[in-house]
């Protein structure tokens, strides 16, 4: 969530390059059934996966696109049984991107995104030195339990600083270790400002702001109007009062001053997928 991404103020558009399977390459097993992920897909060809459900390249692009979104870092089947259970079958990275038919752009998204979630959920122990996979996200006090099973002392670390844990747990902020902190944090609270020229009667604002769907940092050009697609869960909000779209311009358009004022400097990363 680190990376910050010039946002931009069109709508997502996700079927404006269509993709298909070539009917004569021998590599996809073709079935003559419905697309088990997205039935309203109309490609006229539809591949097997691995697990035995049918996709197309658009639906597997779309499903696994969301999944990144929302800060999975594994591929599965969302295809239902016939017991009404969800597949879950998990598709390897390579897998997806033969079948997803991914564009050298998308591959290039996909895998920067997938080294985001992996630096932020695996790190390696400071004592034992094995990575460990951070799974309670609302607390850096992690305990690693390898330390604990080959009989050393139990090793409680502080996620962001990698060092031994002072003060109370849970915390989502830092640890009582000098100079603990979320850089994240600090650059959205020590940002410059900026106002937009084409509101009018804008205010300044700040110049960095957080997704306030996924938490993905996003900057403001200061040429366009006030909202912003947030290039990772392709929400549009506005950078002003932080509102999603629709919400704000209930109220006011694009081109105008939010009746709510401008949002106050953010305080935590937000994560409501």
């Amino acid at each position: 969530m680190g990376e910050r991404v010039r946002g931009h103020d069109k709508e997502p558009n996700e079927r404006s390059v269509e993709k298909a399977y070539d009917p004569l390459d021998p590599s996809f097993k073709f079935v003559d059934r419905q697309d088990e992920i997205d039935p309203f897909q109309d490609e006229s060809s539809r591949a097997e996966m691995s697990c035995g459900h049918a996709v197309t390249p658009g639906s597997l692009t779309g499903w696994c696109r969301s999944l990144l979104s929302k800060g999975e870092s594994k591929f599965t089947c969302p295809a239902l049984q016939p017991d009404g259970k969800k597949c879950g079958a998990e598709w390897s990275y390579p897998e997806v991107r033969r079948f997803a038919l991914l564009t050298v752009e998308e591959s290039d998204h996909f895998e920067k995104e997938l080294a985001c979630i992996v630096a932020a959920r695996f790190k390696a122990c400071p004592g034992c030195k094995t990575y460990v996979e951070r799974e309670t996200l609302d607390n850096l006090c992690f305990q690693c339990n390898i330390c604990k099973e080959s009989g050393k002392p139990t090793m409680q670390f502080c996620w962001q600083c990698l060092r031994p844990w002072k003060g109370r747990a849970p915390r989502s902020d830092r640890c009582d270790n000098d100079d603990c902190s979320d850089k994240v944090l600090e650059l959205l609270q020590g940002c410059g400002t900026i106002t937009l020229s084409k509101v009018v009667g804008a205010e300044p604002c700040p110049s960095v702001r957080a997704c306030p769907t996924c938490g993905q940092m996003v900057e403001h050009d200061k040429t366009n109007c006030k909202t912003v697609l947030c290039p990772r869960c392709n929400v549009v909000f506005c950078f002003m009062c932080l509102k999603l779209k629709t919400k704000c311009s209930e109220t006011s358009n694009s081109f105008t001053v939010c009746t709510s004022g401008v949002a106050p400097r953010q305080t935590a990363i937000p994560n409501n997928n």
